[in-house]
C-alpha cells in the first residue's frame, strides 16, 4: 500500500501540474471509485464540473484537491484516496487527444490550465480499494492549516478524525508522545493507528521501530518518554529519506504522476529483510506475523519488555 512518502510524492507532482486548472469533463469509468457518493457518478461529475483546483493537500495518506472558494469561505474537496495500488496520471493533451486510457483507469478528468493549456488527468486503481469523493470542507479543531500543500485550516470531511502526521510542523509531539505510551497495545499497532499519527504505515513502522531500537510488541505503556521521541525523530527521518528518492516501490503500481517508479526500497534496514543481517550487529533479522501484518526486527538490537514481577509497568 503507498504510504506517506508515495503520496507526498504524487501530491507534489499534482500540485505542479493542476494546480489553477478548471475540471472541464469527467469520464467515469467505473463507478464503485465514486462510490461513497449515494448518487455515483452523476452527482460527483455534478459537484466537480467547471470547479477550480486551487490547491493539492496531504495528510497522512489522504490527499484532496480544494475547488474553488478563497482563504475566507472555501468551496468543497475532491477527494481521493490511493487504496493499495492508486495512482493518478497527467497527460498533456485533452481527453480526445490523449492516449488511450490504462486498462485499469477509473475516471478521467479534462482540464483546462491557464498556462499549459489542456490536460488530462487519469486516477488508476488496479486492486479498486482507492476512491474519488466531492464532500465538504470543514475546519480543523486548532485553527492550524490542515496538511502539505496548503495554509488553510479547512480540511475534508472525511479526513477530520486522521491525525497530523509526522512530517507536519504542526504535529503536537508532545500529545503524539503521550499517545505512543497509552495503553496495552504494542507499541507497532499505535504507530499503525491514523488518528495518533498519521501516515505511518506498515513498511516506515518496521524502519522507525529499528532506527529507535524499541520492540515491535513492547506494550504501550512500556515505551519510555524518551523512546517516544526517538521513535518520532526516526519516523521524520526514515520517511525524509523516503520522499528524497520518491517513496519506496516493490512493484510497477506505484508510481509518480509520470509514471516513475520509487525506490527507497534499496535502502530499507528492517522491512523485508527476514533471515539477513542486521546493519548495526549483523544478527540475522527476524520476520513474523503480528496483527496480521509481517513484521521485521533485530532481536539483539530491538530486545524484547519483560515485566519484572509485580511490577507490570516495570520499563526495561
Amino acid at each position: 500500500m503507498p504510504e506517506l512518502p508515495e503520496v507526498e510524492t504524487v501530491r507534489s507532482g499534482l500540485d505542479s501540474l493542476i494546480t489553477g486548472a478548471t475540471i472541464r469533463a469527467v469520464d467515469i469509468r467505473r463507478d464503485s471509485c465514486v462510490r461513497l457518493l449515494p448518487g455515483g457518478a452523476a452527482e460527483f461529475t455534478a459537484e466537480v464540473i467547471d470547479t477550480r483546483i486551487n490547491a493539492v493537500v496531504r495528510r497522512g495518506k489522504f490527499l484532496w484537491m480544494v475547488l474553488d472558494g478563497d482563504d475566507a469561505a472555501p468551496g468543497a474537496a475532491l477527494s481521493a484516496h490511493l487504496g493499495m495500488s492508486g495512482q493518478f496520471r497527467v497527460h498533456e493533451a485533452a481527453g480526445a487527444e490523449a492516449s488511450e486510457p490504462h486498462p485499469h483507469c477509473r475516471a478521467r478528468l479534462t482540464l483546462e490550465h491557464p498556462t499549459r493549456g489542456a490536460l488530462t488527468l487519469d486516477f488508476l486503481d488496479q486492486r479498486t480499494f482507492g476512491y474519488l469523493h466531492a464532500e465538504p470542507l470543514e475546519p480543523t479543531d486548532d485553527a492550524l492549516p490542515a496538511g502539505q500543500g496548503s495554509n488553510l485550516a479547512w480540511l475534508p470531511r472525511s479526513v477530520a478524525h486522521i491525525g497530523r502526521d509526522a512530517l507536519d510542523p504542526h504535529l503536537d509531539e508532545r500529545a503524539a508522545g503521550l499517545a505512543l505510551r497509552k495503553g496495552s497495545r504494542g507499541v507497532k499497532q499505535v504507530l499503525l493507528d491514523q488518528t495518533v499519527v498519521s501516515g505511518i504505515g506498515n513498511i516506515y513502522a518496521d524502519e522507525a521501530l529499528w532506527l529507535a531500537r524499541v520492540h515491535p510488541q513492547r506494550p504501550a505503556h512500556a515505551v519510555t518518554a524518551a523512546q517516544a521521541r526517538a521513535l518520532l525523530a526516526a519516523t521524520r527521518q526514515v520517511m525524509t529519506a523516503a520522499l528524497a528518492q520518491g517513496g519506496t516501490s516493490f512493484d510497477a503500481l506505484y508510481v509518480n504522476v509520470n509514471g516513475e517508479s520509487g525506490y527507497f526500497d534499496r535502502s530499507l534496514a528492517a522491512y523485508g529483510r527476514g533471515g539477513e543481517p542486521c546493519g548495526r550487529c549483523g544478527r540475522p533479522l527476524r520476520r513474523a506475523v503480528i496483527g496480521g501484518r509481517a513484521t521485521h526486527w533485530c532481536t539483539t538490537c530491538q530486545r524484547r519488555w519483560v515485566p519484572k514481577p509485580g511490577d507490570a509497568s516495570s520499563r526495561q
